[in-house]
């Protein structure tokens, strides 16, 4: 099938025009990013934003692997001498593999099976008779294909073959696979137990001991929490529908008549079920459901680590950055403007030590000596007491002391790149340079490790771990070039995600920038070794180039409309400085004058707001956070508690949320909103700052409940409505056998409205 025909289909999938799916897919196959499109040709697409680009792409690769797959299997029916005009037509007009593969599935090679062996003792035409189900005497019909010597002795032997052929035609009919996978998807259920002997080991899996919930509306967390019970052998799990109703179909597409043959045939049709049908249906619809879990725990984990990505960074300021421990005492380290480590230092003001004279004064003197201007603290073990004793020494008060989630430091500080990065530096030391450089600039930092590592997802390991690793990638290189990379600053790592590097041109650009200096304009980004005109053009608009002779350099403007823009100044009489330093200039610029055949409203409209406000950092402005004082764990924790905290973690089921205890809390999805919800994120976002209410705290499981509604414990709100969908296992981390309404009632008894 040619690209023509799945454009088409993609135009309709996606509810656009034909001519923007031709567009960009021409794009895509000369190499230009999802980013670069987005951005720098909407033109040519119509305007096609990141989203849509990237669905074209993966729709169309999904369609061309279709196309590969069925060239591959007509060249093998015809191999085999079997290729009818027909048939071809048949496999060219499948629009799924799974249907594809069923048609296939007759003219499969197999391995050696009860029909095939059937076969080969002459029992085909027995077969057929039977399953003709005309009115025939089965038994004299049967004994004519007695052979001793192959294993045909008596006529239930005879039978018994024949019926084995007919299960496996029954099993290769595409009409019956298809209305089965139906039926499998529309009414099959999971069925959980735990394996017996194993309740105590299983103890995490307890709400899935005795499950059972329909397949087509199971959220994917619960499907993945039972998968990896089941691969833990802690769970035993079932997938389908009543075996009374697939067989009901079965006997409805291949029973014609009501005779003995006919019997032979409802034999037939239920052993093609039990031993063949039904583990191809259930392994089939796990399949389904396993990658549509998978898609939708890969959708929360792109979506929670773009938000944290875009977190406010505190911008080039002097920091003294500390990874706090009590035996081992607190790594501390000063970095310089640009992420630099200037000192690092080991203080011990926690137990058991509890050296606080000297590491009040060694602190003190970090700071003064590099003229620190933030502190930055990891959020791990001593931290709150390490926060307590940076505010108690009297630093002075526009000195910033700030929390920093330091999820993934670890991984950084004994990766690779930490460890070209600083060589002649301990693991802590790294730690606390990771610590401190997230406060700067999380995006920057954060591309250094692992996304998988950073702990925003949601059972991250057991979903496709190249679906996922492909979406992470688009969130960073989305993320990355939407911000903007300063060239003579960026990492090998950040250089990476720019639109048309990769590592190679990365570590080139870095390689040039040691040898010969700063680079003074993006003209000069040209000079790189390999780095072509085709990098040099989806890369150059997201590269920056602060205080460089040409303003525009520092702009998210392509340098392919410079000359464009130096009409518009020419045209108003000034120089390109002072039109990009003058708003009222720019606001005065008549756009309809430059529209012209390569250039679009669309993209003068980027430009004019580019021009506004040249270099902008999109993402929100830093805003010091603060925990509650003198809560520092858990057991310091009171019901009815409302404490500041910061959102971590997102998931279908709530958000968790780090109130400075040492152990994030949860705030259920019907504890999210005043409103009846469905999705957390209607409410909440990564890094967002919010107000919760502490509604239990279990010490002995360590598991904290939370709210943020603004009455939790009034007896009557709108998220209590009949429709209000009950709660499942695991969607709460505290799992409470009893409901909602009866805790609520127990706390309004206890601490009254």
């Amino acid at each position: 099938m040619s690209d023509l025909n799945h454009y088409s289909k993609i135009a309709t999938e996606l509810g656009v025009r034909e001519k923007q799916v031709i567009s960009t897919a021409n794009l895509l196959d000369e190499g230009a990013t999802v980013p670069f499109i987005s951005r720098y040709r909407k033109e040519v697409t119509g305007s096609l934003d990141e989203v849509e680009v990237a669905a074209v792409r993966d729709r169309l690769q999904q369609l061309r692997d279709l196309d590969k797959r069925k060239e591959a299997i007509i060249k093998s029916i015809d191999e085999q001498g079997k290729l009818t005009d027909e048939l071809a037509a048949k496999v060219n007009a499948a629009e799924t593999m799974s249907v594809l593969e069923d048609i296939y599935l007759p003219y499969k090679p197999k391995r050696r099976t009860k029909g095939t062996i059937a076969k080969e003792k002459g029992l085909e035409p027995l077969a057929q008779l039977i399953f003709e189900q005309t009115a025939i005497d089965l038994d004299k019909t049967a004994e004519e294909y007695l052979n001793e010597a192959l294993g045909v002795g008596s006529k239930e032997d005879a039978l018994n073959g024949a019926r084995d052929i007919i299960a496996e035609w029954i099993n290769e009919d595409a009409e019956i696979r298809k209305k089965l996978r139906t039926l499998f998807i529309e009414e099959g259920e999971f069925v959980s137990k735990v394996i017996p002997g194993k309740e105590a080991e299983a103890i995490k899996y307890k709400d899935y001991f005795d499950w059972k919930e329909p397949v087509k509306t199971a959220p994917s967390h619960r499907i993945l929490a039972m998968r990896r019970g089941e691969k833990e052998l802690f769970l035993m799990l079932d997938t389908g529908p009543d075996d009374l109703s697939a067989i009901k179909i079965i006997e409805k597409a291949v029973v014609t008549e009501g005779n003995a043959s006919s019997e032979q045939v409802k034999l037939a049709a239920k052993d093609g079920y039990k031993r063949l049908l039904k583990p191809s249906m259930e392994t089939e619809v796990r399949l389904y459901a396993k990658k549509k879990a998978d898609e939708d725990a890969i959708k929360v984990f792109t979506e929670n680590l773009r938000q944290l990505l875009l977190s406010s960074p505190l911008g080039e300021k002097s920091v003294l950055a500390i990874d706090p421990g009590f035996r081992t005492g607190c790594k501390v380290v000063c970095l310089g403007p640009q992420g630099q480590l200037l000192q690092s230092e080991t203080i011990f003001p926690n137990e058991p030590q509890k050296k606080v004279m000297e590491s009040t004064a060694l602190v003190k003197y970090m700071v003064e000596k590099n003229a620190i201007e933030a502190i930055a603290i990891g959020n791990g073990t001593a931290s709150r007491e390490t926060e307590n004793f940076v505010k108690s020494i009297g630093l002075p008060k526009e000195i910033l002391v700030v929390m920093v989630n330091e999820s993934g430091a670890s991984i950084y500080s004994a990766s690779d790149v930490a460890r070209e990065e600083f060589p002649d530096y301990d693991l802590t030391v790294r730690g606390a340079v990771s610590i401190g450089r997230r406060l700067m600039d999380p995006l920057a930092e954060l591309v250094k490790i692992d996304a998988k590592s950073i702990g925003v997802g949601q059972y991250q390991h057991d979903v496709d771990q190249s679906a996922l690793k492909n979406s992470l990638d688009d969130t960073v290189m989305s993320c990355v070039n939407g911000v903007g990379v300063e060239v003579n600053t960026a990492s090998k790592q950040l250089l990476t995600y720019v639109s048309g590097l990769g590592p190679s041109l990365a570590q080139n650009i870095v390689n040039y920038r040691n040898e010969n200096g700063p680079f003074k304009s993006r003209e000069e980004i040209k000079k790189v070794p390999r780095l072509g005109d085709k990098a040099y053009e989806q890369a150059a608009g997201f590269l920056r180039i602060r205080n460089g002779a040409n303003p525009l350099d520092s702009s998210a403007v392509h340098p392919e409309r410079y000359a464009l823009i130096n009409k518009m100044a020419q045209d108003m009489g000034v120089s390109v400085d002072e039109l990009v330093k003058t708003e009222e200039l720019v606001q005065k610029i008549p756009l309809k004058d430059y529209v012209n055949e390569q250039v679009g409203l669309p993209t003068l409209k980027d430009i004019l707001e580019e021009l506004g406000k040249p270099g902008r950092d999109p993402r929100e402005k830093f805003e010091v956070f603060q925990f509650e004082e003198g809560v520092n764990e858990m057991k310091d924790l009171k019901v009815g508690m409302k404490l500041p905290g910061i959102v971590t973690n997102i998931t279908q089921f709530g958000a968790f949320v780090d109130i400075g205890v040492h152990q994030d809390g949860l705030v259920h999805l019907s504890q999210m909103a005043d409103r009846f919800i469905k999705d957390p994120k209607e409410v909440v976002a990564v890094s967002q700052k919010v107000m919760a209410t502490v509604m239990e705290v279990d010490l002995p499981r360590k598991r904290i409940g939370l709210s943020l509604k603004s009455d939790p414990f009034a007896a009557n709100t709108s998220s209590a409505r009949k429709d209000k969908p009950r709660r499942k296992p695991h969607e709460s981390q505290r799992e409470v056998k009893e409901s909602m309404e009866d805790k609520l009632a127990q706390l309004r008894k206890k601490f009254g409205n």
